[in-house]
């Protein structure tokens, strides 16, 4: 089987002849290429150095370039503009060649190919919407765009839509699904860590973007320090913010308990994980968060804001905290559990329980049935 991807994700040299991209994407291809012969992928490639996080693919693929479309100034938007014939055609080309279609959404890229997909009705094809499939909330428009499209049992067909948690309006074409992070070996022991007598070590792991809000929970470690309790926040990651978030943790003397890493490799970051006793995680909009997921596997308890289908893996507030995006709120939700260690216990308890029912062996399984 000749599988097609089409995706925004960014590709680097790798050493034996291979390329590399970001970790959990190439963890979770890798599962989906046991299932196929050949893989053909259309994204940006550049000759740039793999990230921390980036990981090698476990098959040869043939790739085919494309230039990176970048809307964020008007010469990049301009550029890209001239070069999507271009994009167009190498996608349409790619799609062409394959037996099964995969498209990786949304990204500028899952929606060229969610256009020239129409093109293929009888070709089998896959979508994974890693993003908010939820309709009322606010996405960009080339979000809704796309949406709608992979939603349309005219426009797409034959086609399964993974998307994150279960939505009324949703058409045949749609799936619900989940995502893993983790095999049935890794379901390790945890240190019971409710007796919080010690330092509080809270966690950040993501993109530091606008949209994770890491400078929230830097606030919230400096609130609770503010507070009298002795707290450290360990934010992993790396992003756009990153040089203004070492700004205002120098500017405002932070720097004995507030440390930015960078990007960790996953076995660094489960150790985080294991170590941690919150996950701070307030970010605007998600689809399936995997470090929701990783931090209960790991008895981390997640204080997270309830976007998409994040409150469906809380258990509605039973195995984690769902609160407002504010400071206040979060250094509230710490206090309450210093303070409260049965209820702590239970929860990190009914969250691992949880957590450790998707292991990459049931998800692999899953996506065999998508593939065959």
């Amino acid at each position: 089987m000749k599988f097609a991807i089409i995706t925004h994700v960014g590709h680097n040299p790798a050493p034996g002849g291979k390329y590399a991209a970001y970790g959990p994407y190439v963890k979770e291809m890798n599962l989906w290429f046991k299932h196929v012969d050949e893989i053909i992928i259309a994204a940006p490639f550049s000759n740039g150095v793999p990230d921390k996080i980036d990981l090698p693919y476990s098959k040869a693929i043939k790739a085919v370039p494309v230039p990176e479309i970048n809307l964020t100034n008007p010469g990049a938007i301009l550029r890209s503009l001239l070069a999507l014939p271009a994009i167009f055609w190498k996608v349409f080309a790619t799609m062409r060649k394959a037996d099964h279609i995969h498209l990786r959404c949304p990204g500028n890229m899952g929606l060229v190919g969610c256009v020239v997909q129409i093109l293929f009705p009888k070709k089998p094809k896959s979508a994974k919407y890693a993003g908010n499939w939820d309709k009322d909330s606010g996405q960009p428009f080339t979000y809704r765009l796309q949406r709608k499209i992979l939603n349309n049992t005219f426009l797409t067909r034959n086609m399964k839509v993974l998307v994150y948690g279960s939505w009324p309006d949703s058409t045949a074409n749609i799936v619900p699904f989940f995502t893993a992070s983790y095999t049935e070996a890794l379901r390790l022991p945890v240190a019971d860590k409710s007796e919080m007598a010690g330092q509080i070590k809270l966690l950040f792991v993501g993109a530091l973007s606008d949209g994770k809000r890491p400078l929230m929970s830097i606030k919230i470690a400096q609130e609770l320090a503010r507070r009298g309790h002795n707290v450290r926040l360990d934010l992993l990651g790396n992003g756009v913010m990153m040089e203004d978030l070492k700004e205002y943790v120098s500017a405002n003397g932070l720097e004995h308990y507030v440390t930015l890493h960078g990007n960790k490799s996953a076995d660094d970051t489960y150790t985080y994980f294991r170590a941690a006793h919150f996950l701070i995680f307030l970010s605007k909009s998600e689809g399936w968060p995997k470090v929701v997921a990783e931090s209960m596997w790991w008895g981390c308890l997640p204080i997270t804001t309830a976007v998409s289908c994040v409150p469906e893996m809380v258990g509605q507030g039973s195995r984690g905290s769902l609160i407002a995006p504010d400071v206040d709120a979060a250094a509230d939700a710490v206090e309450f559990y210093i303070g409260s260690p049965e209820e702590y216990r239970s929860k990190t308890s009914a969250a691992m329980n949880w957590s450790r029912e998707y292991t990459l062996e049931k998800f692999e399984a899953a996506i065999a049935e998508i593939v065959h």
